[in-house]
């Protein structure tokens, strides 16, 4: 007597082909984030923080498919790596070291409130309007990051900015988007690393960069790893870095694990994301774990959604995701070569689409389009998502009070309108 196969159990081929899949939509990751965070001026070493990405890409993905059993792949986060370096390092000039603290409190504070009802609490009372003004500001300030990089856009005394020489650096990086452009079109897992690789390959080629004296090297784990400054995190003029960080994450972890949820059917009987509650808790180890690493925090993936589209539906795909990173602990030479305008496109490609979502917001009703477009705009012309995010949570409070709309505000709104204002006046006096 033969039995048929129970359509509960998880197809091993299928879910390493998707876990596979999900890695090569992501590995970008490994060269683009610390070529962000080495930036000249932050100290902080290339190697060292490859190193801490892989790390953080490898454990974090593992634990959220053996503990939450989700097939969702956990990396740095990309605006998180920009606002960490460009704003806390090298704007408000703190040290990596403190900068990583930042992060470990963030997580701290993260996983405290996911294992309470605080989380869910605080993800209900947001709007949704302000959720999206965040991510389409990230999205403005990953591109203008990607430009300057490219020297598409540079610096001007006049104008602030202008637009920069068309010079190999540029046709370069729009070589590299434009490839890796028709390669998304088609649907190609490759999109983004055959743009880095072409641009860097005629880089090479041209004699624009050398190659590496070696091309594999043991993982860094003595520039970095393990080198933040917790104590001097806790210093109160740092706590609307922390606050930024936690806000940030709260809202990609939380959007990344509701679409993704929603679009692949992955909800349990009352229509919610399978272990939400658990993957948030991976959430919030991968960000004060990236702390400990030493790297900018770490969240769930959107990109994970090409792994379940072609059938992961389990932890194991996320188990096989995780293996792909293991090579990459060693690469570090190679990745070192890649210089910033071939991840410029990258930078320019997923601005774009963090930015996609803003025809949701009511920009005719002037309380609602206001505090959106306000997020929207004060993160790249600040160089700061903290001043976004809190400038958007005082405007919304005070313009539904002044339409008359006091009922429609959210209790906990006004708790962090309250803590908003606060912030700021922190903000204040340490410029001052």
């Amino acid at each position: 007597m033969t039995t048929s196969p129970d359509p509960t159990r998880p197809n091993i081929r299928t879910e390493a082909i998707a876990g596979i899949t999900t890695f090569f939509t992501m590995a970008y990751i490994v060269v683009v984030n610390p070529s962000i965070l080495s930036t000249p001026g932050t100290g902080m070493a290339f190697s060292g923080v490859l190193t801490a990405t892989v790390l953080i890409c490898f454990v974090m993905t593992l634990l959220m498919g053996l503990y939450a059993k989700l097939p969702f792949a956990v990396a740095p986060g990309m605006g998180i790596n920009a606002f960490f370096t460009f704003t806390i390092i090298l704007t408000q000039k703190i040290w990596w070291q403190v900068a990583l603290g930042i992060v470990f409190w963030a997580g701290v504070l993260f996983l405290l409130i996911s294992i309470t009802p605080i989380r869910e609490t605080i993800a209900k009372a947001i709007p949704n309007e302000l959720r999206i003004g965040t991510a389409a500001g990230i999205g403005i300030f990953l591109t203008f990051i990607g430009l300057k990089n490219a020297g598409l856009v540079t610096s001007d005394p006049v104008t602030f900015v202008k637009l920069g020489t068309l010079d190999q650096k540029v046709l370069l990086t729009i070589l590299g988007f434009i490839i890796t452009l028709v390669l998304m079109i088609r649907r190609s897992v490759f999109s983004y690393l055959a743009g880095i690789l072409l641009v860097t390959i005629i880089a090479w080629a041209t004699g624009m960069i050398k190659a590496p004296d070696h091309f594999l090297s043991a993982p860094d784990f003595h520039t970095v790893f393990l080198k933040l400054d917790i104590i001097g995190a806790l210093k109160l003029s740092l706590l609307p870095a922390i606050i930024a960080i936690l806000f940030t994450d709260l809202f990609d972890s939380i959007s990344t694990f509701i679409g993704v949820a929603h679009a692949a059917n992955l909800l349990d009987e009352n229509g919610n994301p399978k272990n939400l509650r658990q993957g948030l808790i991976v959430d919030s180890f991968a960000t004060f774990g990236a702390g400990l690493a030493g790297t900018s925090s770490g969240t769930a993936y959107i990109e994970s959604i090409a792994g379940i589209n072609l059938g992961g539906r389990t932890g194991l795909t996320s188990v096989f995701t995780a293996l792909c990173f293991l090579p990459c602990f060693f690469l570090a030479p190679l990745a070192g070569m890649v210089p910033p305008y071939a991840t410029a496109p990258v930078l320019i490609l997923v601005g774009a689409s963090m930015f996609k979502s803003v025809g949701q917001i009511s920009f005719s009703k002037i309380e609602e389009g206001l505090p959106a477009f306000l997020t929207i705009i004060l993160i790249p012309l600040t160089f700061s998502i903290t001043q976004g995010i809190l400038w958007g949570f005082i405007s919304h409070v005070g313009l539904y009070l002044l339409v008359g709309r006091r009922r429609d505000i959210h209790p906990v709104m006004y708790v962090l309108a309250l803590v908003s204002i606060g912030l700021l006046l922190l903000e204040h006096v340490r410029l001052t």
